[in-house]
């Protein structure tokens, strides 16, 4: 939340009685009232990478909600991956009291992807890793996985393949390239399974 009089975000909640909330800027000093929208608890199904559980999200009712939005929850943040109306109708985008279940993924956990590394003789060794959702990867880069070092070829996004560019891990779903001699820039950490 921010200040009207000044912007800032440095405030404090003062007092609660409800949905209405007082809050001061302790930059300015200036007091304001804000009344908080009734919320609707929606189910969820969050993703953990291989695991997936049920549970609620509390949005506020009336607002419209898009596939790729962040809501947050107890677990973490969410980035919605799918929005069901009744009739098992799937859509893009939807009012919140109109949505029968929500899918997300949960964006606190780091991102995981495939490695494709070509060696000689057709042979083709395949790994799942994980990186930070940030990181970025690049076309020509050279990166050491489960003891092999290879040069970033291609790399598979949700969107298409990137023969030259670069991509965020999180959007990356494989990294492709043959192995090489030499050092690598950095070393991918293997992904063994889900925890919490």
């Amino acid at each position: 939340m921010e200040c009207p009089e000044c912007g800032s975000d440095n405030v404090e909640v003062i007092k609660e009685r409800g949905r209405q909330i007082t809050l001061r800027c302790l930059d300015c000093g200036n007091v304001w009232q804000i009344t908080l929208p009734k919320t609707v608890k929606v189910p969820l199904i969050v993703s953990e990478h291989e695991k997936s559980y049920k549970t609620v999200a509390e949005l506020p009712e009336g607002e419209e909600i898009r596939v790729g939005d962040i809501v947050e929850i107890e677990e973490g943040d969410i980035r919605i991956t799918g929005i069901e109306l009744e009739g098992m109708r799937r859509v893009e985008k939807a009012v919140i009291g109109d949505i029968k279940t929500l899918w997300g993924e949960n964006i606190s956990f780091p991102a995981v992807f495939g490695v494709s590394i070509y060696l000689k003789d057709g042979v083709t060794q395949s790994f799942k890793v994980k990186a930070d959702r940030e990181e970025e990867f690049a076309t020509g880069e050279v990166i050491e996985v489960g003891g092999y070092t290879f040069k970033i070829e291609r790399i598979r996004t949700e969107n298409g393949t990137i023969k030259r560019g670069i991509a965020k891990a999180d959007e990356i779903k494989r990294l492709m390239g043959h192995a090489i001699r030499g050092k690598a820039r950095r070393k991918l950490e293997i992904y063994r399974g889900h925890k919490r």
